[in-house]
């Protein structure tokens, strides 16, 4: 049986200030989580709901770089535009806070210093990569390299975004500087760490065993994280922007990103609220934590680690985090603008923000990836809000004008067609409920839209314009019902549509309402005066749609004239750098798939010196077949590496195309194996 609580504390995942917000961050953490705090306040549940910006990631950094501004620059700036996208949109949170504003430099400094005083961190002595030429270390996105799991050139040193993989720097192939494009080298550095390793037998017994209810991405991921080991965890880095270590001796340190950020929840809070304790260390609070599926380990294992740690506060009661948004069957990437941005809808788009939120809850991503196109979202517009929910309540509202002066009519007898529609009223509430309370966004949508229907139908079956003719009596029924459904959507649409919501209520002349009125079919008196009516929803004609679609294609043309660029030249080397290399000339003898990989061929390759084995991430653009007796070119004194438990030695050469596949660099002319490239 699920405890009862006093409140309920809601976060949704704090977004980068290096860019807008996009559809994917709506689908995957605002819309639900709006819907979810609109709920809960119409329950009369005393909730808070708490954002900001996360304004000390990597990526602040790199946006900075790349616009030749400062850091603060370019958090002001995404600050306010993502702040007042949300405003205009209809997100309700009662604070968007930043983690640049001095209450979060306060609270983040003593939350840290609490865990080095209880002796919660190990400070240890590590490895990491330093740029010489810009002389600094560098954090994991300055560096860039190929992907040991699927051989993807573009990896991150934290993660390679095309097959997934959680990485770390020193697992990358030939490691590249973000900032001077040489490679760096390691140099020795010290750093404090969370021992997650000590928190594993807790945290394995708290999710695996006592929230066995959460959602199956949310358990499976942890529960793998779980299985492989926790390892210690750095809290801070060498970098010039971010929260000082508050320790002595950590100069020209500061508070990592992941530490310092989740910590953002609780100094908004506290930014409005002098009573913030409660709603985070009192036991009677529930807290929830909205995100998308790449944050799912930091506030299931990572910060309630650290609120465990700290001693104080309450672990998260639910996680439910989705999926990820595509956009037109690619995914969303905001390094090669292919998204739809929530502040350029809202021009694109007035008034039409409830289209949005409905078409994205309908499509949500609850359990796994989803995509968004701009034919469904017309679809769903014209079809479902104007065809059906708007039809049904215009219908009901210009009738009632035109027969009653507006006035709603006595309800007399019913038949038991609507003695039945009466029943399912109430029972469509109690399953919006269920499923609210159950994280199910898209079924309790889906029951609210089978209110309209039923309503929508009635009309439809009753025919009250022509049953007007001979009995006018009836049509006093229809009209009065229909209009007590129209109340209930008013009331139990206020979640997913608020602004159609208060404009129904403001047609219908709905004064003082809650959500206990809803599933009832007396919320409007008999000669209650409705308002002048409007058209809730507009159709979306097809050319907006083809500008839409063409803003789009514009967008892949572009990324792909700028993939065909050449790549800018490398920092120069000198001679006997260049010398220091021995590549020669090759044949591929054997080849074959490495097993549970997409990309990984295992090569047998003539050196003319000897015959060695070589795995290439070149499966994607050959097959075995076409590799057997091509000619290479082949680096034969790279120092060896495994992958995926074969040792490889060597590299052959590969040239890449405008559309990035790769080409074998080999001789015009057949030559000896051996023979050596200079």
């Amino acid at each position: 049986m699920q405890k009862e609580f006093k409140r309920y504390t809601v976060t949704a995942a704090l977004p980068y200030a290096n860019g807008p917000v996009h559809l994917g961050h709506l689908a995957g953490v605002y819309v639900p989580a709006d819907i979810y705090v609109r709920y809960l306040r119409l329950r009369n549940r005393d909730v808070i709901f708490v954002c900001g910006s996360d304004e000390h990631g990597v990526p602040i950094t790199i946006k900075a770089k790349q616009e030749g501004v400062t850091p603060q620059d370019i958090v002001d700036k995404y600050h306010n535009i993502i702040k007042e996208s949300f405003e205009k949109f209809g997100i309700s949170f009662d604070v968007y806070s930043r983690t640049s504003a001095p209450i979060h430099y306060e609270t983040a400094s003593d939350f840290f210093k609490t865990l080095y005083e209880k002796g919660e961190f190990v400070e240890k002595e590590s490895e990491q990569y330093f740029d010489e030429a810009a002389n600094q270390f560098l954090a994991d996105r300055y560096i860039t390299g190929t992907c040991p799991r699927c051989g993807n050139e573009g990896a991150y040193g934290d993660q390679c975004e095309k097959c997934g993989s959680s990485l770390s720097p020193t697992e990358l192939i030939n490691p590249v500087s973000k900032l001077s494009g040489g490679k760096p080298v390691l140099r020795k550095t010290s750093h404090w760490y969370l021992p997650l390793d000590k928190h594993e037998q807790w945290l394995r017994q708290w999710i695996l065993e006592e929230h066995k209810e959460w959602k199956t991405n949310v358990y499976g991921q942890c529960k793998s994280w779980l299985d492989s080991g926790l390892q210690p965890r750095a809290v801070s880095r060498d970098l010039d922007w971010g929260i000082p270590v508050p320790v002595d001796g950590a100069k020209g340190k500061v508070l990592y990103v992941w530490f310092d950020a989740p910590i953002g929840y609780i100094s908004a809070t506290r930014s409005i609220r002098p009573d913030w304790e409660k709603y985070w260390k009192d036991k009677d609070t529930r807290l929830i934590h909205f995100i998308g599926k790449d944050n799912i380990v930091f506030h299931c294992i990572v910060f309630p680690a650290m609120l465990k740690a700290h001693g104080d506060y309450v672990l998260p009661e639910n996680v439910p985090a989705n999926e990820f948004l595509n956009l037109e069957s690619d995914k969303i990437s905001t390094s090669r603008n292919w998204a739809v941005w929530l502040h350029e809808y809202l021009v694109d788009f007035p008034c039409k923000e409830d289209v949005l939120r409905y078409v994205l809850t309908a499509n949500a991503p609850e359990t796994k990836d989803n995509d968004f196109t701009w034919k469904d979202f017309q679809t769903r517009n014209n079809s479902e809000l104007v065809g059906i929910l708007g039809n049904f309540v215009n219908r009901a509202m210009v009738l009632t004008h035109k027969y009653y002066e507006g006035k709603l009519p006595q309800i007399g007898q019913l038949n038991d067609q609507e003695k039945e529609i009466i029943e399912n009223i109430a029972s469509i509430k109690s399953l919006i409920e269920e499923n609210l309370e159950q994280f199910k966004f898209r079924e309790a949508l889906k029951e609210f839209m089978n209110l309209a229907r039923i309503g929508n139908k009635y009309l439809a079956d009753t025919e009250p314009w022509s049953l007007i003719k001979t009995n006018p009596e009836k049509v006093k029924d229809i009209l009065n019902l229909s209009l007590q459904i129209a109340a209930n959507i008013a009331i139990l649409g206020e979640p997913f549509v608020p602004f159609t919501s208060l404009k129904l209520r403001n047609m219908l002349g709905i004064k003082k309402w809650s959500w206990d009125d809803a599933g009832k079919t007396d919320i409007l008196p008999t000669g209650h005066q409705l308002n002048k009516p409007e058209l809730l929803y507009a159709k979306i004609e097809d050319d907006v749609i083809e500008a839409q679609l063409k803003r789009l294609a514009n967008i892949k043309a572009a990324n792909a004239v700028a993939t065909a660029l050449v790549t800018p030249q490398k920092p120069n080397i000198n001679y006997d750098s260049f010398s220091a290399m021995d590549i020669r000339t090759g044949v591929i003898l054997e080849a074959e798939i490495v097993p549970k990989t997409k990309k990984l061929l295992k090569l047998t390759i003539d050196t003319g010196i000897d015959k060695r084995t070589v795995v290439s991430g070149i499966a994607e653009y050959y097959t075995p077949e076409q590799c057997i007796g091509q000619q290479v070119c082949i680096l034969v004194n790279l120092e060896p590496r495994e992958l995926k438990g074969i040792t490889s030695n060597g590299m052959i050469l590969m040239a890449s195309d405008a559309n990035g596949k790769l080409v074998f660099v080999s001789p015009t002319e057949k030559v000896k194996p051996g023979s050596e490239v200079k």
